[in-house]
């Protein structure tokens, strides 16, 4: 597949095992039965946008044995549902929300914490959502003493450029930002989401251990939904 060889130059590229790297094949508006086919295809990770999608899909796609991951925001009340429907929550952008998956998760699922990343605006851009990185610092030690979470890493979503290559000083940003982080806060774990249709071999040049891939397996999205 082109993405798998994509994803395998990539890594080879910067000495990395192409192991290292996950695709999250991102399943909004696609149908559960080009998802169950492409789980038969060997993707073991899907990326949904909104609860409410996920939750239509359950029934349809219970028989795939795949990670859910919830890589849209999430409003305060949805988080239980979400708690409920996805086995990775990739976009907590605010202690507030980490307090309230933690408590909620705590209840669900007590002694089996929920993995989460955490949402990183790098770049200060207005019109993305996440922490920007001063925030993060500062919140990061409340948010790994919460019990009933494992903070697996951080997440970052690009910014719209013209050339793929044009996105690699966010992902770099990213990466350095973890890196500095981990000194300090050893609980931080090493995932870092970046990259998606248009930039991920870039992205897994600069480290990224999961990438979020939807056009590039199941095509162009249709203009409504």
């Amino acid at each position: 597949m082109a993405v798998t060889r994509a994803i395998e130059d990539a890594a080879r590229r910067v000495g990395r095992d192409p192991a290292s790297v996950r695709v999250i094949a991102v399943s909004k508006t696609v149908a559960p039965d080009r998802i169950l086919a492409a789980a038969a295809a060997g993707f073991n990770a899907f990326g949904e946008n909104r609860v409410q999608e996920r939750q239509a899909k359950t029934e349809a796609t219970a028989a795939v044995a795949a990670s859910w991951h919830l890589i849209g925001p999430l409003q305060s009340n949805k988080a239980r549902r979400a708690v409920e429907l996805f086995d990775v929550i990739e976009t907590v952008d605010s202690l507030e929300l980490a307090e309230r998956l933690g408590r909620i998760a705590g209840e669900l699922r007590p002694g089996n914490r929920l993995s989460v990343l955490l949402q990183v605006n790098v770049d200060e851009d207005a019109a993305k959502a996440g922490f920007d990185p001063a925030a993060l610092e500062r919140d990061l030690p409340a948010i790994l003493d919460l019990p009933g979470l494992a903070v697996d890493g951080l997440m970052t979503v690009g910014r719209l450029v013209e050339t793929p290559e044009l996105a690699r000083p966010t992902f770099v940003a990213l990466r350095t930002l973890a890196e500095r982080l981990r000194t300090s806060h050893p609980g931080l774990g090493p995932a870092l989401s970046m990259g998606m249709s248009e930039d991920y071999p870039i992205a897994v040049e600069e480290g990224a251990t999961m990438v979020r891939i939807g056009r590039a397996i199941f095509g162009a999205r249709p203009s409504v939904v």
